[in-house]
C-alpha cells in the first residue's frame, strides 16, 4: 500500500509547540509517494510565511491560497492549517516545530 493512501486513511496526530517560530511540514504526494518539505517560518514582522523549497506552491494544488494558510498559522489555528494543506495532492506525514 502506498504511503499516501496510508496517510489518507489514518492521518497522523500533528502538534506544534506553543509560540513556535518555525514549523517544518513533511509531505507525501499522491504521485508515486514523492516527498516534499515546507517550512512555515515567522518573518521579521512576526508573520508566518510558507517556503516550499524549490517547488511551486501551485504544484500542491491546495484548495486554498498561500496567504489563507499563512493567516491561519498567524492565528495559531494549526488544525485548520493541516486541513488546508491536506486539501491538495499531498498529505502531511509529519511536522516538527521550534
Amino acid at each position: 500500500m502506498s504511503k499516501y493512501i496510508e496517510l489518507l486513511r489514518k492521518p497522523p496526530v500533528l502538534k506544534v509547540v506553543d509560540s513556535a517560530r518555525e514549523v517544518i511540514v513533511n509531505l507525501v504526494s499522491c504521485m508515486c509517494d514523492n516527498k516534499h518539505k515546507w517550512t512555515i517560518k515567522k518573518n521579521e514582522e512576526g508573520d508566518f510565511k510558507i517556503f516550499t523549497h524549490g517547488s511551486a506552491f501551485s504544484n500542491f494544488q491546495t484548495k486554498f491560497d498561500r496567504d489563507e494558510i499563512e493567516w491561519a498559522a498567524d492565528a495559531g489555528d494549526w488544525s485548520d492549517v493541516w486541513k488546508m494543506i491536506n486539501s491538495g495532492t499531498s498529505k502531511i506525514e509529519s511536522v516538527r516545530s521550534r
